[in-house]
């Protein structure tokens, strides 16, 4: 029995949604100590590092993306609730975290074989300057799966009577998360420095890795945009068809 397009929608997003949902609370655990992070993260990546767990995450990340621009080229008119705006304006950030995602942990492990950890990931952000654009990449990724699941969900009685703890959940996790990172953050910036040949050696990992990210994004943005000049002129060409017909 096929899936349809709505049945892979919500899938794909409750997969994303797990694997957001867990790195929030990893996150959050920073709050107790940077080594308790490390064994949140050491748990959720022998889920999401496993094979059957990275089929699952990019599979459902592609799905999700396809179906997206589906709906972009399809779509006929942008008169939105707001709702509808806030989650899609959310989703459009999910991949920009999955790409860094791939590039700081996965790409780094097949490219220069060194596993990922809080330590390095967090200084690597901390020396590049974006430490902040990761946790504010994590928020709308999370908004964009609750929302969307809500939209889905709302009808059901259970979830109606829910409503005010699944609101607490929704604006609770991403602070605790926030204020979690910003520890660890603060415990590696105190950890001694590296010597010159490992932060040199860092350095040019880096660089590699920053053209491998800006051709990734580059790539998805132009989907986007094509997508949406493809819908439009589409659009066009019916409404000019109808016309001549009428």
């Amino acid at each position: 029995m096929s899936l349809s397009a709505r049945q892979l929608r919500l899938a794909s997003g409750l997969v994303l949604l797990s694997y957001i949902s867990m790195h929030l609370v990893t996150h959050a655990f920073g709050l107790w100590s940077l080594d308790s992070a490390e064994r949140g993260l050491a748990w959720t990546k022998a889920l999401w590092q496993s094979w059957p767990g990275t089929a699952a995450l990019y599979g459902a990340a592609a799905a999700h993306f396809a179906l997206a621009l589906r709906t972009i080229y399809q779509r006929r008119h942008w008169g939105l609730p707001l709702i509808e705006i806030i989650r899609l304006w959310a989703g459009f950030s999910l991949p920009l975290l999955l790409i860094s995602h791939v590039v700081t942990t996965r790409l780094t492990l097949e490219l220069f074989g060194v596993p990922s950890d809080y330590r390095r990931i967090v200084g690597l952000l901390v020396a590049s300057g974006n430490e902040g654009w990761q946790i504010a990449l994590l928020a709308p990724g999370w908004l964009h799966g609750c929302l969307g699941l809500w939209i889905g969900l709302r009808h059901v009685e259970v979830m109606r009577r829910l409503k005010p703890a699944l609101i607490a959940v929704v604006v609770a996790l991403p602070l605790l998360s926030a204020a979690g990172f910003g520890r660890m953050t603060q415990a590696v910036a105190a950890a001694p420095p590296q010597s010159a040949l490992l932060d040199a050696e860092a350095a040019a990992r880096r660089e590699r890795l920053a053209v491998w990210q800006r051709g990734i994004t580059t790539l998805y943005l132009a989907s986007l945009i094509g997508a949406f000049v493809g819908g439009q002129i589409r659009n066009r060409i019916e409404r000019k068809a109808e016309r001549t017909a009428a």
